[in-house]
């Protein structure tokens, strides 16, 4: 298996894009901004992703750095995440591509669940 630091990137956007660019890994640290989520809180806020998927994302932003795992010695088991200093950088950008977002579906007049519930 090819180490990161072996792969190289041709731009900085490509590493960044490597990091963040999975389907839910961006959704995952917007909810993590300020907050500390056990799994199954994190499955409810993402249930259109599955299990699997959403622990292979969970995963692969640990292992890079952006979040941290905690794991209890209780039964049942609990797991919490949290985003690690290095993911707590990765803030204004979320932010700001959630007000793209926003701007964008409203222009667009696109339904969203998110809009929905937090209109005014």
């Amino acid at each position: 298996m090819t180490k990161k630091n072996e792969i190289g990137y041709h731009c900085p956007l490509e590493a960044t894009m490597n990091i963040i660019g999975g389907k839910y890994k961006g959704i995952i640290i917007g909810h993590l901004i300020n907050k500390t989520l056990r799994y199954s809180e994190l499955q409810k806020m993402i249930s259109q992703a599955t299990p699997k998927m959403l622990i292979q994302q969970l995963k692969e932003l640990e292992a890079d750095g952006i979040i941290i795992r905690k794991l209890y010695p209780v039964v049942p088991p609990k797991t919490e995440y949290s985003l690690s200093d290095r993911g707590k950088t990765l803030i204004p950008i979320i932010l700001e591509l959630n007000k793209w977002g926003i701007n964008y579906l409203k222009e667009e007049n696109i339904p969203c669940t998110y809009l929905d519930k937090n209109s005014n």
